[in-house]
């Protein structure tokens, strides 16, 4: 079996390399930066091929006659997708990773908006989402980013290819590019004695890299054209995951609930939103372990220094 990861030495990428490895599969991974490749993944026989994404002659040549599973973490554009498609005919199973900032509240409300959403619970893969954004638009903006990942999943699904849609929440873990850890680790580390917590009861839903790992194996078990969401089994909340974090650098420390408007109570888990992941368990998604466990793995690669 032969899987080709576009973009796969950061942390879902690297996982789901890491994983498929481990299960006897021929890893191919793409980056720019062959310096960015985790030796790790070298170690567990993956194998980099220095490409650009936007390389779509590069891409099929890399294919060749064909792969049984394609892992596409870099597309951003409908114009990305649209330009793969020669390559993804040619492989029995595409997996196209997109994002939960596609989802809108009941207003029309988004993740990127000016007025935050209100959900008014858990969201399952038919719930409403942005309208596709036209060719052009540029998906590195605060307002492009949603619709033109929208855009992708539309030109995916409608190909007709057995390409399934995956969409992560918060992502945690190894290789992590902005490991939203990171700045509470380092005040710990630095010896703070107090770390400030507003809106610590918001449950802001994590996808631990190598549970999204899990289910995209289990979608290479099954090739098919769907949608499904990727998060962690449980859903701690911002100060269980702080409390987390301090357990695992045996932080002595006081964690301050501050109010809800407190600047110095800001921290990365402030969106309540949580994903429906019904549909990926029915296909046989079996996580590697609570987020709140495998948040810990992140917390040790961001102590140890290693680049991302």
């Amino acid at each position: 079996m032969r899987a080709i990861v576009l973009g796969g030495t950061g942390a879902v990428g690297g996982a789901t390399a890491m994983r498929l490895a481990a299960a006897g599969w021929q890893v191919d991974v793409t980056g720019r930066d062959p310096s960015l490749m985790p030796q790790a993944l070298s170690s567990a026989g993956a194998r980099f091929h220095r490409l650009d994404r936007g390389d779509a002659r590069g891409v099929e040549a890399l294919v060749g006659d064909g792969a049984d599973l394609v892992v596409d973490l870099l597309a951003y554009r409908a114009e990305d997708v649209r330009a793969l498609l020669p390559a993804m005919s040619a492989v029995r199973g595409t997996v196209l990773v997109s994002g939960r900032a596609v989802y809108v509240d009941d207003a029309g409300r988004h993740l990127n908006g000016d007025e935050p959403p209100q959900f008014s619970g858990p969201l399952t893969e038919a719930s409403p989402t942005l309208p596709p954004a036209p060719d052009g638009t540029d998906p590195f903006t605060r307002e492009g980013y949603g619709p033109c990942k929208a855009a992708a999943e539309a030109v995916a699904l409608d190909s007709g290819l057995p390409v399934t849609v995956v969409r992560p929440s918060k992502v945690h873990g190894p290789w992590a590019r902005n490991a939203r850890t990171k700045g509470i680790v380092e005040r710990m580390r630095a010896g703070a004695d107090r770390i400030a917590l507003a809106r610590a009861d918001t449950v802001d839903h994590l996808t631990a890299a190598r549970n999204a790992a899990a289910l995209i194996a289990a979608v290479a078990e099954r090739p098919g054209r769907r949608i499904l969401n990727a998060a962690d089994p449980d859903t701690p909340s911002a100060h269980e995951i702080v409390r987390a974090i301090a357990a695992e650098l045996s932080w002595p420390g006081t964690i301050e609930i501050v109010p809800d408007d407190d600047e110095s109570g800001r921290h990365p888990w402030q969106t309540p939103m949580v994903l429906d992941t019904t549909a990926a368990r029915e296909l046989g998604y079996e996580p590697a372990g609570t987020g709140i466990d495998l948040i810990a793995e992140e917390v040790r690669w961001v102590r140890s220094g290693e680049p991302a």
